[in-house]
């Protein structure tokens, strides 16, 4: 005799699929959702934790497969969905940022070393992957975010109460170089520098972002210090090259992060290598491996290595960023590849903070 065919029986055939990040079967994990079943046709809903997850069709193939071995089973549909998860944890004492789930920062231990640009693409290849996505331009001294996104002679409004932010690309967009003429320097002392990060989270009037980019000045400075105080941080990005120089510094941007409790998500290893669009030799102008050996060392997840292309330029120059300029290209794909990670990192931090939490009352952040 056949076993039954009802929910019990298809919940236990969908424990073999296991998020590999997690490490979890997607039944314990609760990603099973609107199950049905009518006369041998099984339909369900995958409910992923980003829209981002780079093995989504991996696990909707083992999840059908799994379903269609059962007796019984003559159709399965299966439907992939998100619901990012916010790994802001209610005992930091920070309030969490109204309608943004996760600040993710984009930081770097020297300038020169693509920030703004890894900063810019990441936060596009994940609203191409059907997140919603902002980017706060906190690099007070050199705001570049416009001119990559082509946001030209924008200025900032209010609804009465908050500031608006701008829109560009499926972006939402706020930066100081929307309050400053081009050529006009910032020349800010700290305590100005803490106001306007408050000013730039607190006063904005974020709406339903999965992930909100803040694009940090370069090195270790007061602008992480008033990040950490103002806003519960998911993590942060480091961007470094494979030059020594760029790796030293790095490694003490990483350090700041750990001591001001801003978990580091990873490292991008940004100009990485050239490609020869003619011969397609790749030559390593700046060293190879520098990257991926600090980010075993430091042990910090490694997302990713970012090519020297003449075209990433281009776009940075010309307001088109390169994963929309050329997302198959092997550059594009890169930065795609550096963006799953990144989500997934998240998605592991909020899975690890939702463990670590259950059962605990939250306390109250004292105003």
């Amino acid at each position: 005799m056949h076993a039954t065919l009802d929910s019990t029986t298809v919940l236990d055939a969908l424990r073999v699929v296991v998020d590999p990040d997690l490490r979890r079967d997607i039944v314990s994990l609760g990603f099973v959702k609107n199950l049905s079943i009518d006369r041998g046709r099984v339909s369900f809903t995958i409910e992923l934790t980003t829209p981002a997850c780079p093995v989504k069709d991996l696990l909707r193939d083992q999840a059908t497969a799994a379903v269609r071995a059962l007796p019984g089973v003559s159709d399965v549909a299966v439907q992939m969905t998100a619901n990012v998860r916010s790994v802001s944890a209610p005992e930091t004492g920070r309030t969490p940022l109204p309608g943004v789930k996760n600040v993710i920062a984009v930081g770097a231990g020297k300038g020169g070393v693509g920030k703004t640009t890894v900063a810019v693409n990441l936060a596009l290849a994940l609203t191409q992957c059907g997140s919603r996505v902002g980017i706060l331009d906190a690099d007070i001294y050199g705001p570049n975010v416009p001119i990559m996104l082509g946001i030209r002679d924008t200025q900032l409004v209010t609804d009465g109460k908050r500031i608006v932010p701008a829109e560009k690309y499926g972006l939402q967009v706020v930066s100081m170089g929307f309050l400053t003429s081009d050529d006009a320097p910032v020349i800010w002392r700290g305590p100005m520098l803490h106001g306007a990060v408050q000013q730039f989270f607190r006063d904005v009037a974020w709406e339903d972002l999965d992930y909100l980019i803040v694009d940090m000045p370069p090195g270790t400075g007061d602008v992480a210090l008033s990040l950490s105080q103002t806003v519960p941080v998911a993590g942060a990005v480091l961007v470094t090259t494979p030059q020594q120089v760029s790796l030293a510094d790095t490694r003490r941007a990483i350090r700041m992060y750990q001591k001001l409790n801003i978990a580091p998500l990873g490292l991008v290893e940004n100009m990485s290598y050239y490609a020869c669009t003619n011969c397609h030799h790749e030559a390593d102008i700046f060293g190879h491996g520098g990257g991926e050996t600090l980010a075993s060392a430091m042990e910090v997840p490694f997302l990713g290595r970012l090519p020297v292309y003449q075209p990433i330029r281009e776009g940075s120059d010309t307001g088109v960023p390169l994963v929309l300029a050329e997302p198959r290209s092997p550059a594009g794909r890169a930065f795609m590849t550096v963006a799953e990670r990144t989500a997934s990192q998240v998605s592991i931090a909020a899975h690890k903070n939702a463990e670590a939490n259950k059962g605990k009352i939250p306390l109250i952040p004292v105003r």
